[in-house]
């Protein structure tokens, strides 16, 4: 008896090569985001482990702030060049060399006897991980398309913004145990695993060469000024935004001196002039730019890439949602510190919610972007983050621990996985391949500058508001005016920490209850305004589209 003819036809088998193919894909994924991994942790680590820095160093004040800043200043002023590098030179060779450089940078970090070692080293850290940044994001957008693209990217945003909050979960667990050096020295194997793994699994994308006689052997017309007008500009930018709350944004708060300037502590802040010349360097580059494009040789930065819609509105997004990740991840522990004296790991504990939230829905972003399409997916983690901000900020008050905050932070982590995963996603869909180097720089440069605003906006936000709430909770005390406004000005100084020492003595437990509610009202303020800058985001993001991809797969289903 002959068999059953089926009604359907039978699957076709995936040829091998085709399944080999898509898991090398994956396992480079693997590798790609561990790269991420490695250098985002180490841009949020050190602001807990910084005291142990201080104390075994003897750093200064100055020297403490550089360690912080130093990385993300050199980090967002080499992007733009170092994914554009990624484009003519190759991105796996861009991201093999760029965790070469920043484990080496780690291990000199590691060994550093003093001040200005431990801040050489953290510069040069931050030259490795531009380049390893934008590698990773353009060879995710020129390697996956389709359904499996949104996946990719929801990987490599939970990375992120996963990440982002673990490095103070780390931080404080190597603070507890004193052991800060361990921070930078693990990179070494982990940097050697990397380099292993790329090498073996990531494939090597980069834009087609020209090969026109008139750009010579190589095929390429590198665009050095653009290069060196984008290093300076952006850095001069950032680092004014980082200063600003330092040095005074209009007037001097205290004397500023480098390369043999002195800036006196009396009369104008060099922080507006600082601003200013970053403002002016990258309107040069803008000139310098077009002319190159008007006249067909290649540039750093190609300005039409603005006017892809997605591409342009996705750049602002991502740089007002990094605002309120690093104007919460600095605001938080300072309140909590304040508050309950808690120590570096429960600290982080208090914030590990949030990374837990990232996690998980970043994992579960890809599958609900091919489903409603990734701009939907942006906008409905841009609701999340607003509504756990502002809960936040109206249920905070002064006997808010970490388990009060826990509820919040998840939430907002929920959102920022959503967010941050398909963001890129739909920022970069509509970009050409040969482009996505410099776009995925320019991307990663949109969210370095709202990490730096985030930190300088929120927290004067946050000094501001200690200042005034701590002097009218004093006023009707019966200190004399004189000490009201000095203790007001050290709270303020101290970033809420000088309220652990009002603690500590018995006879101001007056001072020490009008801290905890001055903190308290100072991290309400921060959140509200960390909600409304969201909520512009959120705006803008409302007018994202459907990527051409995406048109694509509609089509075809």
């Amino acid at each position: 008896m002959p068999e059953p003819t089926s009604l359907t036809p039978p699957r076709a088998p995936v040829p091998a090569e085709a399944a080999a193919g898509r898991r090398r894909r994956w396992l480079g994924m693997a590798v790609m985001s561990l790269g991420v991994s490695l250098i985002v942790v180490d841009a949020t680590i050190v602001g807990v482990l910084l005291p142990r820095m201080v104390t075994d160093l003897g750093l200064t004040t100055t020297d403490a702030e550089w360690v912080t800043s130093i990385y993300a200043l050199v980090f967002a002023a080499l992007l733009i060049p170092s994914g554009r590098a990624g484009d003519l030179f190759g991105r796996r060779r861009m991201f093999v060399l760029g965790v070469a450089v920043f484990a080496a940078a780690s291990a000199g970090a590691a060994l550093a006897g003093d001040g200005s070692a431990l801040i050489g080293a953290r510069a040069l850290q931050g030259v490795g991980a531009a380049m390893v940044l934008p590698a990773t994001l353009s060879t995710v957008n020129a390697v996956f398309t389709g359904r499996e693209r949104a996946v990719a990217f929801g990987i490599w945003g939970s990375m992120i913004s996963g990440m982002a909050a673990l490095g103070p979960l780390a931080g404080g667990a190597l603070a507890t145990g004193g052991g800060w050096r361990w921070a930078f020295g693990v990179n070494l194997p982990l940097g050697a695993a990397l380099i292993a793994g790329a090498l073996w699994l990531m494939p090597e994308t980069r834009q087609p060469r020209p090969g026109t006689a008139r750009r010579g052997k190589a095929g390429r017309d590198i665009d050095w000024l653009g290069g060196l007008l984008s290093t300076l500009g952006l850095g001069a930018l950032v680092c004014g935004i980082i200063e600003g709350q330092t040095y005074g944004w209009w007037a001097a708060t205290r004397p500023f001196s480098t390369a043999g300037l002195d800036w006196p502590e009396s009369g104008p802040s060099p922080v507006p002039v600082v601003l200013a010349l970053g403002v002016v360097l990258l309107a040069v580059l803008v000139v310098v730019e077009r002319s190159r494009a008007a006249a067909g040789r290649s540039v750093l930065l190609d300005l039409d890439l603005f006017r892809i819609p997605n591409f342009r509105r996705g750049n602002l997004a991502s740089a007002l949602i990094n605002v309120g990740e690093l104007g919460l991840l600095f605001v938080l522990p300072l309140f909590l510190l304040g508050v309950h004296g808690t120590n570096p790991l429960e600290i982080s504990v208090a914030i590990l919610p949030l990374a837990v939230g990232a996690f998980l829905s970043g994992g579960y972003a890809g599958r609900l972007a091919n489903r409603r399409g990734a701009h939907r997916v942006v906008q409905i983690g841009m609701v999340l983050e607003v509504a756990a901000v502002v809960a936040l900020g109206v249920t905070v008050s002064a006997s808010t621990g970490g388990l009060g905050l826990a509820p919040w932070m998840l939430l907002y982590g929920l959102g920022l996985g959503l967010t941050s995963a398909q963001l890129t996603n739909v920022s970069l869909a509509d970009v050409p391949q040969a482009q996505a180097g410099q776009a995925s720089g320019t991307q990663s440069t949109a969210r370095q500058v709202g990490a730096a605003l985030g930190i300088a906006a929120i927290g004067t936000v946050f000094a501001t508001s200690l200042g005034h709430a701590m002097t009218d909770r004093l006023s009707g005390s019966a200190l004399p005016p004189e000490e009201r406004a000095a203790v007001a000005h050290d709270l303020r100084e101290s970033a809420g920490t000088y309220g652990r020492e009002l603690h500590d003595t018995p006879a101001r437990a007056v001072e020490a209850r009008a801290a905890d509610e001055s903190l308290a009202v100072a991290t309400r303020h921060a959140a509200l305004t960390t909600a409304a800058i969201l909520a512009l985001g959120l705006a803008v993001s409302l007018r994202l589209r459907p990527s051409i991809d995406h048109h694509r797969e509609e089509s075809k289903g």
